[in-house]
């Protein structure tokens, strides 16, 4: 059997866009012409290869041929890139990146990036210990990731590791303050989403079984804002921490509580230069992130006031 490439290029098409309109629009034919196509190299392999969805996205059957899809595709793109001398081929990099990276170190590669003109990155945020799911499917080349079993196909190779240390506003201390300690179990706290399980970690240590309010704050940024804003707690990597415990705008929570993720760099085993280059720019960037662990802060007395920012 011998798939047909305009098949898998349509199949990647659905997947990459997320319905059949705009897949059709991608590849510049009608959407009868989509689905008739994923119709047949669903005959082609017996067996169905999109969930009909919104968006659609690949069956266990159709990652296979959405791998496929995507090496061919990148493989081609770098054939022409070179032979077209023209300037406009561009080779397709779509890779993920937890949002934390994205925000501190990750920025690094997107300055070296911003410099090449024969690539186009897409980038996907997703949670570091979901990331990898991604690879497995097809959808990215290459992965930041908590994961260090390589996916089938895959090199892994270790990154970094980031330090996170809970944190509150001293108000947000002392009225959950129960003599020296601290009421975990009553204290709000501020999740990212609900993959987000650093805050969970912590309060685990604590032996804390219930459930204390819980914000959720689905940005890097608004996260750190959220915190000093005094809505929650959360731990914060230390590179964000530092100055804001110097500033006196946070309190650490605990002098020896804090949750170590390293993170890896998964890719496609592919002779691709492209793909060589970003994975160079990825290892550097990573090198070079040296997160300062933040002294160990008291928390304020309860008679002493501190306003946020």
């Amino acid at each position: 059997m011998r798939l047909q490439p305009e098949h898998l290029s349509t199949l990647l098409a659905i997947v990459d866009t997320g319905t059949f309109d705009a897949a059709a629009r991608r590849l510049h034919v009608t959407p009868s012409a989509v689905s008739q196509r994923v119709k047949a190299l669903e005959a082609e392999v017996g067996q169905v290869v999109v969930v009909r969805s919104t968006p659609c996205r690949a069956t266990s059957a159709g990652e296979a041929l959405v791998r496929l899809a995507r090496q061919q595709g990148l493989l081609e793109s770098e054939a022409l890139a070179g032979v077209v001398t023209d300037g406009r081929s561009r080779v397709d990099l779509p890779i993920v990146v937890n949002a934390d990276s994205m925000s501190t170190w990750f920025g690094a590669v997107l300055t070296e990036a911003a410099a090449w003109d024969d690539v186009v990155l897409r980038l996907r945020v997703e949670d570091q210990d979901h990331s990898a799911r991604l690879l497995r499917s097809g959808e990215v080349l290459g992965a930041v990731t908590s994961d260090p079993t390589p996916v089938q196909g895959c090199s892994t190779e270790s990154l970094v590791t980031m330090r996170y240390v809970p944190a509150a506003v001293p108000q947000l201390v002392d009225r959950h303050r129960i003599g020296r300690g601290i009421d975990w179990a009553a204290m709000p706290l501020v999740r990212f989403n609900d993959k987000d399980d650093i805050q969970q970690r912590i309060l685990d240590r604590h032996r804390v079984t219930g459930a204390p309010p819980t914000h959720e704050v689905p940005d890097g940024g608004g996260f750190v804002t959220a915190v000093r804003s005094g809505l929650g707690w959360g731990a914060l990597l230390t590179t964000q921490l530092g100055p804001l415990l110097d500033a006196g705008e946070l309190v650490r929570l605990g002098s020896r509580d804090h949750v170590d993720v390293q993170l890896y760099w998964q890719r496609w085993r592919l002779p691709s230069a492209h793909l060589d280059r970003l994975s160079e720019s990825v290892r550097s960037a990573a090198a070079s992130a040296a997160p300062r662990r933040p002294t160990a802060h008291r928390p304020a007395r309860p008679a002493t006031r501190h306003t946020p920012r």
